[in-house]
């Protein structure tokens, strides 16, 4: 029976793809590369695009707008998961390839949910990807967490309160999805005295990728959505 592959692949970097990863998009029937907009790249896609026979796999891009709104994700999640199901009812493998890891935040998660509920029979195997965290944090050569440290891993789009929240209970606060509220952030952090114990990330694992220690860094940097902070303790070494 055909089965469908989440392939998590990696933040950019087609060196950091596993070997399983490569070895299951090399050998897949179809692939789907998510894009929230008509006519964008795909980062996924460009990331394996070395890896892919375009003459004989039927390479897909499909949209899923880059939205809140459920009424117009929820059309998308069901179209993509129509089109998928559809490729394996025809005996065909497909690889729904994501950058990071597809369980990380990741648009597979809403379409694992409407296979289990509506195509339970369907094979699903989920190739684990290196996250863009972890990534950033080599690339900065922060450490994430040691010892009995905590961490934390909060969306800045759930709110200064909950960022806040975070950032007192916990050790290590990995900050995503940080371009709406960048200026918000800033605040807050020179506020509760981590300017210097906060890194900057942005596009890691490619050519643009940018690294940037400190308030003085940041300030003024116009952040590309592919970014994010890792922020310590007061005192603590970056």
């Amino acid at each position: 029976m055909a089965t469908i592959y989440a392939v998590g692949v990696g933040p950019g970097d087609p060196e950091l793809l596993t070997r399983k990863a490569e070895r299951i998009l090399r050998q897949a029937d179809v692939i789907l590369a998510p894009i929230s907009r008509p006519g964008e790249a795909s980062v996924a896609l460009d990331t394996v695009r070395k890896f892919l026979d375009e003459r004989r796999q039927e390479i897909i891009l499909h949209q899923f707008p880059m939205t809140s709104d459920r009424t117009r994700l929820i059309p998308a999640w069901q179209e993509a998961a129509a089109l998928i199901a559809a490729r394996v009812a025809a005996g065909q493998d497909v690889a729904f390839i994501t950058i990071g890891d597809p369980l990380l935040y990741s648009t597979f998660i809403y379409l694992l949910r409407i296979f289990r509920e509506t195509c339970p029979q369907i094979a699903i195997e989920i190739i684990p990807g290196i996250s863009s965290i972890n990534t950033a944090a080599a690339a900065a050569g922060v450490t994430l967490a040691e010892a009995e440290e905590r961490i934390a891993i909060i969306p800045a789009t759930a709110g200064m309160d909950k960022v806040v929240e975070a950032l007192v209970t916990y050790d290590t606060v990995v900050l995503l999805k940080v371009k709406p509220l960048f200026g918000e952030l800033l605040e807050v952090l020179g506020r509760m005295g981590r300017g210097q114990s906060s890194v900057f990330v942005e596009r890691v694992g490619s050519p643009r990728q940018k690294v940037l220690t400190g308030l003085a860094e940041m300030a003024g940097h116009n952040p590309d959505y592919l970014s994010l902070m890792i922020v310590k303790q007061p005192g603590s070494c970056l």
